[in-house]
């Protein structure tokens, strides 16, 4: 089973996020709520798949991603962003992001994007 790490601020888009793969067979997933907090966790459990917001405290999706894409180079991330943030998607897969979301996003986006990444 893939290993999912979701990171966001704010709980209830991790809440919503969650939700919607448990609802679709996917149940080994884990949380962050911020790119401190993930860059952690991705060492430790070594994810299948990230999804993470772009702007956050302490260390932002870009800075996050970058981090983790420095370390390994075979890391899948998808970033989420709210609309009028096109500058920073562009960062971002420039960056090796291999998808991105528009927030608010419906669950059917969401799972289109995991099941084509995780196969």
């Amino acid at each position: 089973m893939a290993k999912i790490l979701l990171v966001d601020d704010a709980a209830f888009m991790r809440m919503m996020e969650k939700d919607t793969l448990l609802k679709n067979g996917y149940s080994d997933i884990y949380e962050a709520s911020d790119g401190a907090d993930a860059v952690e966790k991705y060492d430790e459990i070594h994810p299948d798949l990230v999804i993470m917001d772009i702007t956050m405290p302490n260390m932002d999706g870009l800075e996050a991603l970058k981090t983790i894409r420095a370390k390994d180079a075979n890391a899948v991330i998808v970033m989420c962003s709210a609309m009028g943030q096109e500058a920073m998607v562009i960062d971002a897969l420039k960056s090796g992001a291999k998808d991105f979301i528009v927030k608010p996003f419906k669950p059917d986006r969401l799972l289109k994007t995991v099941t084509t990444l995780l196969g």
